[in-house]
C-alpha cells in the first residue's frame, strides 16, 4: 500500500480504531488513534525502515487498504482496540498467548467484586475460573490502562483494596474513588450497578449506558434523592466529555520493534521422489518457535524440489489463522527463490524472502536476497534455515522408517 491510496479511504481528524487490511479484506492489524488521520498517515513516513523497524515495512507492504470506525472518545477507542483484537487475532498484531506480561483489567466474582489491574501472567497464577466474573485486556501498555482506569473510576467509583465494611475509610474512599465498601456506605445493589457500568464501558455498549444513566437519574429524582441524581447527571456529563486527549501515544507503531519479528523457513526432504515432506520452521525475535513448526506430506509423484516448494507454500498460505511471516527463508538458489516469488504473488501476497545458497559440503556460503533484510537477521536466517533441513530431514527419516 502507498500514501497516495489514503486519499480515498478518507480518514477522520477523530479518534477511532484503524485496521490495515490485505486484497481480500482480511485484517493484518488494528491500532488505536487520538486523531485516525493523523495516525494512519504517520505509517506512511520516509524514515519508516530506519525509525521502526522491518516488521512494520513488511505490513504496509502486504497491505491493500485501510478501513476505520470512529469512536466519541480516545477512551472508547482504547477499549474497543483491544475487543477487536480478541476477537480477530491479526497475524501483525502481538498474541495474548505469547505477551504474558501484557495486562488485563480482572473483575471478581464477589458479594463487592474488586476492580484489578493485572499482568495476565499474575492473573493466571493467582485465580480460579470460579473466582471470576469477568477479565479484560490483553492491553499491551500498562502506562495507557492505568490512565484509562484512572479516568473510567471517576465516573464509577470502584474498590480493589479495602475489605467490606472494614469501618475505617480506604484512601480511595477518601478521595471519592471508592463508593464506601469499606464503611458500608454503599449497598450491594447500588455497587452492583456501578460494576454493570464498568463492564458496559468495556462491551462498547454507550448507548446503553447512557439509556441506563438517564433511567437511574430520572428515578432517584422521582424518589426526591436529589444529591445521587446530581451524581448521575455529573457522570453523564463525564461520559460526554471525556479528557483523554494525551491516553495514546506513540506505543502501538513501537511494538512492531524487531523483537516481534516472524521468519517463516521451508525445505523439501525425499529420497528419489518417494517419503516426499515438506516442513516449515519459525524464529520469533531471536528464539525459535517450535510450536509454530510445521510438517507437510507431499505426494510422491516427483522428485521435482521447486514443485515440493509450491505445495509447502500453498498449504501454508491457506492457514489464514496462523500469523503471517514478516520475512520467508527458502533452501537454494535463484531459481527456488524465483519459485517462491511467483506463488506470493499468485496469492497476491507481499512478504519478503531470501534464499540460503549452500556449497558441495551443504554448508551456507551466501545469502540472496534484500541487502537490509541480510544485514538486520542474518543469523536469525541461518538458524531458521538450519532448523528447517533438521526437521525436514527427521520427518523424513520417521516416515522412511515406518512399519506398514
Amino acid at each position: 500500500m502507498k500514501r497516495q491510496d489514503l486519499e480515498k479511504v478518507g480518514l477522520p481528524d477523530n479518534p477511532g480504531v484503524y485496521f490495515f487490511r490485505d486484497s481480500d479484506g482480511n485484517i493484518l492489524y488494528i491500532g488505536k488513534a487520538t486523531s485516525l488521520r493523523d495516525r494512519v498517515r504517520s505509517y506512511f513516513n520516509p524514515d519508516l525502515m530506519k525509525a521502526r523497524g522491518l516488521r512494520l515495512v513488511s505490513m504496509v507492504t502486504a497491505a491493500d487498504t485501510v478501513t476505520f470506525q470512529s469512536t466519541n472518545s480516545v477512551l472508547e477507542a482504547l477499549l474497543l482496540e483491544s475487543r477487536l483484537i480478541k476477537e480477530h487475532t491479526p497475524p501483525y498484531n502481538a498474541r495474548e498467548k505469547d505477551n504474558k506480561s501484557f495486562t488485563c483489567v480482572v473483575i471478581t466474582k464477589e458479594e463487592f467484586p474488586r476492580v484489578l489491574i493485572m499482568r495476565i501472567r499474575d492473573f493466571e497464577k493467582r485465580f480460579d475460573k470460579k473466582d471470576i466474573q469477568k477479565v479484560y485486556g490483553p492491553f499491551a501498555s500498562l502506562r495507557q490502562l492505568r490512565e484509562a482506569m484512572k479516568i473510567i473510576r471517576r465516573m464509577f467509583p470502584y474498590h480493589d483494596k479495602c475489605e467490606a465494611g472494614q469501618g475505617k475509610p480506604c484512601f480511595n474512599a477518601q478521595l471519592k474513588l471508592c463508593p464506601g465498601v469499606c464503611t458500608g456506605l454503599v449497598t450491594k445493589e447500588e455497587y452492583k450497578r456501578h460494576i454493570d457500568n464498568i463492564r458496559k464501558l468495556f462491551e462498547g455498549k454507550r448507548t446503553e449506558l447512557k439509556k441506563d444513566l438517564e433511567q437511574q437519574m430520572k428515578e432517584f429524582a422521582k424518589k426526591q434523592e436529589f444529591e445521587k441524581a446530581a451524581q448521575v447527571r455529573n457522570t453523564l456529563f463525564a461520559l460526554d466529555h471525556i479528557k483523554d486527549i494525551n491516553l495514546i501515544q506513540d506505543e502501538e507503531i513501537l511494538s512492531f520493534k524487531d523483537a516481534a519479528f516472524r521468519i517463516e523457513a521451508y525445505d523439501v526432504a525425499h529420497i528419489s521422489g518417494s517419503d516426499r515432506v515438506g516442513v516449515m520452521t519459525v524464529i520469533e525475535g531471536k528464539e525459535k518457535c517450535k510450536e509454530s513448526y510445521r510438517r507437510f506430506k507431499l505426494p510422491e509423484k516427483t522428485n521435482d524440489d521447486y514443485e515440493g516448494l509450491r505445495e509447502i507454500m500453498l498449504r501454508r498460505f491457506n492457514h489464514k489463522e496462523w500469523r503471517y511471516p514478516d520475512l520467508i527463508v527458502i533452501d537454494g538458489g535463484k531459481a527456488h527463490k524465483d519459485t517462491a516469488q511467483r506463488v506470493l504473488a499468485m496469492l497476491g501476497l507481499s512478504i519478503p524472502i531470501v534464499s540460503v545458497v549452500k556449497d558441495e559440503r551443504h554448508k551456507p556460503k551466501d545469502i540472496l536476497g534484500d541487502k537490509v533484510h541480510v544485514d538486520n537477521h542474518k543469523k536469525e536466517i541461518l538458524l531458521a534455515n538450519a532448523e528447517a533441513h533438521r526437521f525436514a530431514i527427521g520427518y523424513h527419516k520417521v516416515l522412511r522408517n515406518k512399519v506398514v
